[in-house]
């Protein structure tokens, strides 16, 4: 019964006939299983009425309240298409934390299925808007990584060059870390990062020990880079991340001179660096926190050792080595 009259929403001569109409079979369905998957496409139908009205959080409420994952007789591709649309919904609201949440109801292995590519799509364009708002590169470098390996976008030259410069831009402004490395020298070794050059080169600065001096860096990649969504110059967050950019090569060279230099005087680091006194001794700190070097300041003297002194240990260690 309720499915013949579900047929009847396209009939109805107005938006509110059609609105009194829709609520009147929702009220009907509410808590009955047996009919549950008609109660959510009904209030998909509504949710669509709030959105064409510009009620987003009208909209995001009402479709919250439909829980599918839950729903044995639905199909698990209308399914994850109601999770997205719960997940695009919180976007529009600003609910990024309901969003997360949402997220994790989708097993990213259902992608793994042919027939799901424009689910997947949408599941990863979903994720990246999310990650960007949290600042979170390398999660955002996973997804777009995810993106490139889709079937559609590799077989396709005009997309996945664009996708597999987003995976390079994204993971150079990663924090770095063990994971961070491994990812920079496993895409090195794609066959067509060749085919994009500057994406290769930035690549290779990352994963050489040699000094990328910032100034150089600027002339060489703002003039392409500058032009992409990721570092746009007319917009606050591209200037953002032009920005890390700048702080993620600076960390680079200190990571450099660590492995090359015991000691070095602070005046000698301000040249190399390209930053002055205090600029130095603030990514020192903060390299030294997060554990990727050794150091330690000498103020009085201006020198900066980067020789980690070796405990009982280690020189017994040493000694038995010999």
């Amino acid at each position: 019964m309720i499915q013949r009259a579900m047929a009847f929403v396209e009939k109805t001569p107005d938006e509110e006939t059609r609105v009194q109409y829709i609520e009147a079979l929702r009220k009907v369905t509410e808590g009955k299983i047996h009919v549950e998957v008609e109660r959510a496409r009904l209030t998909r139908m509504r949710v669509e009425i709030y959105e064409k009205r510009g009620m987003i959080k009208e909209a995001c409420d009402t479709l919250q309240e439909i829980q599918v994952e839950t729903f044995g007789s639905m199909e698990r591709r209308e399914k994850t298409d109601f999770i997205l649309e719960q997940m695009r919904l919180c976007l529009a609201k600003r609910d990024y934390v309901r969003m997360a949440i949402i997220s994790h109801k989708i097993n990213p292995k259902y992608f793994e299925r042919e027939d799901t590519e424009d689910l997947k799509l949408r599941f990863y364009e979903l994720m990246i808007q999310y990650d960007l708002h949290e600042e979170n590169y390398l999660e955002v470098c996973r997804h777009y990584q995810q993106v490139y390996k889709t079937k559609c976008i590799g077989e396709d030259v005009q997309r996945w060059p664009a996708v597999l410069q987003n995976v390079v831009l994204y993971l150079v402004l990663s924090p770095y870390d063990n994971e961070q490395n491994d990812m920079l020298e496993r895409i090195k070794l794609d066959h067509n990062l060749e085919k994009l050059e500057l994406c290769a080169q930035l690549v290779r600065s990352f994963t050489t020990m040699e000094l990328t001096r910032w100034p150089a860096v600027e002339a060489l990649y703002g003039g392409e880079f500058r032009r992409t969504d990721v570092f746009s110059s007319e917009t606050e967050d591209g200037h953002k991340r032009w920005a890390v950019l700048r702080d993620r090569v600076i960390e680079h060279n200190i990571r450099v001179i660590a492995g090359y230099y015991g000691r070095a005087k602070l005046e000698r680091l301000t040249e190399l660096l390209d930053l002055g006194v205090d600029e130095v001794e603030k990514f020192l700190a903060k390299a030294v926190v997060g554990g990727t070097i050794y150091a330690r300041i000498d103020r009085p003297a201006g020198i900066v050792s980067f020789e980690k002194p070796s405990d009982g240990e280690d020189q017994l260690n040493m000694w038995t080595s010999d």
